[in-house]
């Protein structure tokens, strides 16, 4: 999208506000804004106004923000690491993300909360622009695009919800607050049909992503709707139906792997083919404050975003060996050296360059203010997240930078096709790997050697492990974790962070030690069996006890 045209869409989102909501229960979804709806559905002009509303939904675009605002927000994706094994919220052990996988989740998390209340807002939107494009008198074509866009959007919604809380309200109309009030939940399986029909039938009406021109640049594409549809069937092991959807993507051909992995999550690439669709951001206007967040205090920043240890270990060695800290090629003050280069993509390590200053981290250092830390505003875990920092950004952090966050790559849409052929039972080819893993692998920038295992059994580890190295910090890796039935065993126990094994001060400033010298962290005690389904929040259940049973 050209600026011009960003410009012109924040300025619209901006403008239409969203103060949907006057009951007491986020379920109140009967419009209560500025416009009387029957001045306001008149014309084209109009009705763009509203799907704009339809897009930006719940998202605060008013800088840094404290809480997630909406599943598309960047607080509400790349933030969301910090409940999965990828990332520690400096904050700590209270965190509200934090305490959604360490035992501690409650029907009070303000979290989840936000994305209750950022979901049926965005619900809200789009059930009334639904009951309502239909008196616009305006090109039948254009209107069928703009009801596939909201009922697109509206499906993403319900399937966040069906995929963390699995039972909720489906609520596909505007409700009177009495209503909203004694509302029932939906089932799970109803929540997913719901989802599956609505995304198939928007596909007929949206266009293809090639179609889409810069000045419409963040709109739905058939891509994307696909996108979801196959997150969905993969969700449900649904595979032959997941497979089929993916390959739809690929064959029509209009995305790619784009040779520079680092640059698709910074301003200057953000329009590149392989992100399918992403949340807009512009500087100045509606600006995404993900660096004041990320950034290590040396510059500034809040360095609230911590990978962990576990994560980093994930790296192979340059020719596709598991990292091992026996290996002679592992060097402790240069984590990145003869390692995956999405490594030094994606991380800030002690001893490494970040924006024209050194990161050190190290516990003996006696004048870095980034030192690792229990208690300063210092990274918890000896790591700090470059992925999606600017280096050459030179605005201030909270307001000025405006690079978009992707939502769907093609790179997910290649493993995951590759996911539904291997648990669907097919039969894995060289050519399979070739057209899916090893082009991720392969890209220019990275150039990882190819996978040549075709035993199911034996790749199945292999594609979880690129999953996991290729989408770190793109809020996928909780939901992975959930619909492999793994967030048991992967959510329990001592997070570690960065090795120390030359420090002095390690062993008794660490509150826990370990063989390799790993900074300890934390410890997480999922609790199987309770905390992979998030409770409905107690601020609507006080309401509708309805919304218990």
């Amino acid at each position: 999208m050209n600026r011009q045209n960003k410009i012109k869409i924040s300025i619209l989102a901006v403008f239409l506000g969203f103060g949907l909501l006057s009951c007491d229960s986020e379920l109140d979804l009967f419009p209560q804004n500025q416009y009387a709806n029957d001045n306001f559905w008149t014309s084209e002009t109009n009705a763009m106004l509203a799907l704009t509303g339809v897009y930006h939904g719940a998202i605060d675009f008013a800088g840094t923000k404290t809480a997630p605002t909406d599943w598309w927000d960047y607080y509400g994706i790349i933030l969301f690491e910090h409940a999965s094994d990828n990332a520690y919220d400096r904050r700590g052990d209270n965190a509200s993300y934090v305490q959604i996988s360490n035992g501690r989740l409650l029907a009070s998390n303000a979290y989840i909360k936000n994305f209750w209340v950022g979901s049926y807002k965005r619900v809200t939107i789009c059930n009334n622009f639904l009951e309502n494009i239909g008196n616009v008198e305006m090109d039948e074509g254009r209107k069928a695009r703009m009801i596939a866009e909201t009922r697109f959007v509206r499906a993403c919604q319900y399937f966040y919800m069906a995929q963390f809380w699995e039972s909720v309200p489906l609520v596909t109309t505007t409700l009177s607050p009495d209503e909203a009030n004694v509302v029932t939940k939906a089932s799970k399986s109803e929540l997913i049909n719901f989802v599956i029909t609505e995304l198939n039938d928007a596909v007929g009406d949206l266009p293809r992503y090639q179609d889409i021109s810069a000045d419409e640049s963040g709109r739905a594409s058939k891509q994307a709707a696909l996108a979801f549809l196959g997150r969905t069937y993969l969700a449900e092991k649904r595979y032959s139906e997941a497979a089929q959807v993916y390959k739809q993507i690929m064959d029509y051909g209009d995305n790619i792997i784009d040779p520079d992995y680092a640059s698709i999550f910074i301003e200057e690439n953000e329009t590149s083919a392989e992100n399918i669709f992403s949340t807009k951001y512009t500087g100045g206007l509606a600006p995404n404050s993900v660096q004041q967040y990320a950034y290590p205090a040396i510059l500034k920043g809040f360095h609230l975003i911590n990978p962990t240890g576990d994560l980093a270990e994930e790296y192979e060695f340059i020719d596709g060996t598991p990292f091992s800290f026996d290996d002679p090629r592992y060097n402790s003050r240069n984590l990145a050296e003869n390692r995956d280069p999405r490594f030094a993509y994606t991380f800030m390590w002690d001893g490494s360059d970040f924006h024209g200053k050194k990161y050190i981290t190290h516990p003996d250092s006696a004048s870095s203010i980034d030192i690792v830390s229990y208690s300063k505003q210092a990274t918890r875990t000896g790591f700090g997240c470059r992925k999606y920092c600017d280096e050459t950004y030179e605005g201030t952090l909270k307001f000025d930078y405006g690079g978009d966050v992707p939502i769907i790559r093609y790179a997910e849409v290649l493993l995951s096709y590759l996911e539904a052929k291997l648990e669907d039972g097919d039969a894995i080819t060289q050519s399979l790997l070739d057209e899916t893993i090893n082009k991720v692998r392969g890209r220019e920038s990275v150039n990882m050697p190819p996978v040549t295992q075709t035993n199911a059994d034996l790749l199945r580890p292999l594609l979880r492990h690129e999953r996991r190295v290729e989408l770190a910090m793109e809020g996928i890796r909780y939901w992975d974790l959930k619909r492999w039935g793994i967030m048991a065993e992967k959510l329990n126990g001592d997070v570690w962070g960065a090795p120390y094994p030359d420090s002095e001060k390690y062993p008794t400033v660490s509150k826990k030690v370990d063989e390799h010298s790993r900074w300890y962290v934390t410890t997480r005690e999922f609790r199987e069996g309770q905390d992979e389904v998030w409770p409905i929040p107690e601020s609507e259940t006080n309401i509708n006890p309805n919304l218990l049973n």
